[in-house]
């Protein structure tokens, strides 16, 4: 744990606006044509909080992803990974009318604990979360009408939708934080 003394200076490699991960040119998320239709918009804000937390993690040591933020919490880099993997699972339980999906990680909070600095964790977690994240995808490309109720408690897949960009977005704010705290590099 990094005592305030010893904080990294904030830096950037952007050269146009000083606060911000990429130059708007070299950012990946810029995209020039605007999305048509309610469901492309959708998709289009849940890809962009996606390749941002992506971006987050970006160029790190399996230490580095690893560290947790200020104690008691158990927030890290790698735990959001792990999260976010276990979440996008649990949605798919959202749609069906099956029996649950079993957890990715065991036990509660188990996708932040065990987020430890070790490469095959980190690995594993960048898997799990480009499976989950493609299953979930596909369940719900099955279900094209915004207003179809699916699932036990019958929630509207627009609702579903506009939830996973919510998660996202959210842990993409604690993602830059977490990012910051690492090595000073800061961004949109």
């Amino acid at each position: 744990m990094h005592s305030m003394s010893e904080q990294p200076a904030r830096w950037t490699q952007a050269t146009v606006y000083p606060d911000m991960w990429a130059d708007p040119d070299d950012d990946l998320r810029n995209n020039e044509d605007s999305p048509e239709g309610e469901l492309a918009t959708l998709l289009d804000f849940l890809t962009n909080y996606r390749m941002t937390l992506r971006m987050k993690c970006e160029g790190l040591e399996a230490e580095q992803l690893a560290r947790r933020s200020i104690p008691p919490s158990t927030m890290s880099l790698l735990g959001l990974l792990r999260h976010l993997a276990e979440v996008e699972r649990d949605w798919r339980n959202w749609i069906t009318d099956g029996d649950p999906l079993p957890k990715l990680y065991g036990a509660k909070d188990a996708d932040f604990h065990g987020a430890v600095a070790d490469q095959a964790v980190v690995d594993a977690a960048y898997a799990d979360l480009e499976r989950e994240q493609a299953a979930t995808d596909a369940a719900l490309a099955e279900h094209p009408d915004l207003s179809a109720r699916v699932g036990k408690d019958g929630i509207a897949i627009r609702e579903l939708m506009v939830h996973r960009i919510d998660e996202y977005a959210r842990h993409s704010g604690h993602a830059d934080l977490l990012r910051e705290c690492i090595d000073g590099r800061v961004g949109q």
